[in-house]
């Protein structure tokens, strides 16, 4: 279902940050998804995952998705090109700034 919302509309917001609300920082990205079919930049992406992740997330890129050990199931990729981007700092000094491309 994702896959078919991001094909009809491919404008998001991503988010990360800590739980904390007295430090650290949380950063809103805004941008359009575009799908990553590339084998080569999958398989840049896929080495990636299993350096961060001690090797739990193994993924093979192939036919422009990502493929897990056995060939059955796929994941599709996607890159999102920010267009605006909103930092929070949280603490001591609290803080925001914002920046758009």
């Amino acid at each position: 279902m994702k896959f078919g919302n991001l094909r009809a509309n491919p404008h998001v917001v991503l988010t990360t940050g800590c739980n904390r609300w007295d430090g650290g920082l949380d950063v809103v990205v805004e941008g359009d998804a575009v799908q990553v079919t590339d084998d080569a930049v999958l398989g840049r992406v896929a080495r990636a995952f299993a350096a961060k992740w001690d090797g739990r997330w193994q993924w093979i890129a192939r036919d422009g998705c990502f493929r897990d050990a056995d060939g059955r199931g796929e994941a599709m990729v996607f890159a999102v090109t920010p267009a605006k981007v909103f930092a929070h700092a949280k603490g001591d000094p609290f803080g925001a700034t914002t920046h758009r491309f």
